[in-house]
C-alpha cells in the first residue's frame, strides 16, 4: 500500500499499465455496470447547474431518462450517481460519435467551452475508484475486463495508471499531492 497525505493506495495503481484504447473498448465503462457513475455530494449540485447547457450536447434519449429520473439519482446501494437510460444501459450523459464510441456529453460541454467543469471525478479516475472512510480515502484499480485493450495498450507504451490519471489525480488531490505520489512510488528526482 502507499500513503499519501490522507489517501491509501492499492500497490496495483504503481505495478499495473493503463491507457484508455476507445477503438477498441468504444466507452464500455459509460455503458457497462449496475448503475451510473458514483457522485460526490457536490457534484449533484454542479449538475442541476449545468444541465440547461449539457443538455444540448445528449442524446434525446439521455434527456428522456433525465426528465425522469433527475439529473442525479439515488442507486439501489443508496449512493449518489448519474441517471442510465433504460434499465441500466449506458449513462444519461454519453453519447455515441461517429465511429460508435461513446463520450460523455458533459465532458464534450466541456471541450466546447461552454461549462468549466470537465465530467464527474469518479469518471475521470476511471479505473481507480475511491472509497471514503472518516479518516481516509481509499484508492483501488478496478480492474475489468472490459478494460483488456487498455491494459495492452499501457503494457505496450510502459505508461503506469498513476501516470495515466495524472490529471484526474491532481484535479482530486492537487499537484503537490501528485508530487509527493511520484516521490512515493520513484523515488526522489
Amino acid at each position: 500500500m502507499i500513503l499519501v497525505g490522507n489517501a491509501v493506495l492499492s500497490d496495483d495503481i504503481k505495478e499495473n499499465f493503463f491507457v484508455c484504447d476507445l477503438d477498441a473498448c468504444k466507452g464500455a465503462c459509460c455503458v457497462e455496470g449496475d448503475a451510473g457513475a458514483p457522485l460526490e455530494d457536490e457534484e449533484t449540485k454542479i449538475l442541476e447547474e449545468i444541465y440547461p447547457i449539457v443538455k444540448d450536447y445528449i442524446t434525446e434519449e439521455g434527456r428522456q431518462a433525465i426528465a425522469k429520473q433527475g439529473v442525479w439519482v439515488i442507486d439501489k446501494d443508496g449512493d449518489k450517481g448519474t441517471p442510465t437510460i433504460g434499465d441500466n444501459r449506458e449513462c444519461a450523459y454519453a453519447l455515441y460519435d461517429e465511429r460508435g464510441i461513446l463520450k460523455c456529453g458533459i465532458e464534450q460541454a466541456y471541450i466546447a467551452g461552454k461549462i468549466s467543469w470537465k465530467k464527474p471525478i469518479s469518471c475521470h479516475l476511471y479505473p481507480i475508484r475511491v472509497t471514503k472512510y472518516e479518516q481516509f480515502d481509499a484508492l483501488n484499480y478496478d480492474r475489468w475486463h472490459i478494460c483488456d485493450p487498455a491494459c495492452q495498450l499501457g503494457q505496450s507504451l510502459k505508461v503506469p495508471l498513476y501516470r495515466f490519471l495524472k490529471d484526474a489525480l491532481v484535479r482530486k488531490y492537487g499537484e503537490v499531492w501528485y508530487e509527493n505520489l511520484l516521490e512515493e512510488i520513484e523515488g526522489p528526482k
